[in-house]
């Protein structure tokens, strides 16, 4: 599958909001600050932090595949976090391609090195992708519902 990264547009939060069923699914991705219902038009305001830069995976007809964001973490590393990819486009590998590359341009922007997450511990997919890229459980950090996992040298090399 060939995929881009690039900074979204406001209409690209649109088709990220549609991804979003249910105030459970929302909590899940962006955390309890984000309320549900939302308007689309006011995900960037909502998802906004210090320090946070969001970026969206689009393929080769520019549909969106996917979204995530990475920010200032703990101890000099930088965190990626509110991953989400698109109902139709799970299980076809964009996971892994916009975690690759939301990656690389969180180390190439940041200068940082390791790179750290948090995954609900019941979302094995998520679970397994972190692993196969070489995250590992930082079990002092988790908690039974929430892992703390941390990468200093994700596996792979992906130009953004």
């Amino acid at each position: 599958m060939k995929a881009t990264l690039r900074r979204p547009e406001q209409t690209d939060y649109k088709t990220i909001a549609s991804w979003i069923s249910d105030e459970k699914a929302c909590s899940r991705w962006a955390g309890p600050s984000v309320p549900f219902p939302f308007a689309a038009e006011k995900l960037p305001e909502l998802l906004a932090m210090e320090g946070e830069a969001s970026y969206c995976l689009f393929d080769s007809n520019n549909d969106c595949l996917g979204f995530g964001q990475f920010w200032p973490g703990k101890q000099g590393a930088v965190h990626i976090g509110r991953i989400i990819i698109s109902p139709e486009a799970r299980g076809r590998g964009a996971g892994r391609l916009l975690c690759e590359k939301l990656i690389a341009q969180a180390r190439q922007s940041t200068g940082l090195s390791t790179v750290t997450l948090r995954v609900y511990s019941d979302n094995s997919a998520a679970r397994s992708l972190y692993s196969s890229l070489g995250f590992s459980l930082i079990e002092s950090e988790s908690t039974s519902d929430l892992l703390f996992m941390e990468s200093a040298s994700v596996k792979g090399s992906v130009n953004v």
